[in-house]
């Protein structure tokens, strides 16, 4: 059910273009063609079962970590839409 001047279904369509719009920043991350032997960070080998799962893989598991928890740290998506959360 929808509220005001929105269709009914319209919540929906709103959490399926979100969920696709993530789910394309997930793939345009993914590498593609020949994976590296070594980490391009510090130079460590990156193990063959790494290079096998994800293809054109450029870091170890260690550094890709590092890097993935600086992402996340430095900001994120406002979805409570309070004014004390706009505010930061």
């Amino acid at each position: 059910m929808a509220g005001g001047w929105a269709r009914d279904g319209a919540v929906q369509d709103q959490i399926d273009a979100s969920v696709e719009d993530a789910v394309a920043e997930a793939r345009s991350r993914l590498g593609a063609g020949e994976s590296a032997a070594f980490c391009e960070e510090c130079d460590r080998p990156i193990p063959e079962a790494r290079r096998k799962a994800i293809p054109g893989v450029r870091l170890c598991i260690n550094c890709q970590a590092e890097i993935e928890k600086q992402e996340t740290a430095s900001g994120g998506i406002n979805r409570r839409g309070s004014k004390d959360s706009q505010l930061r």
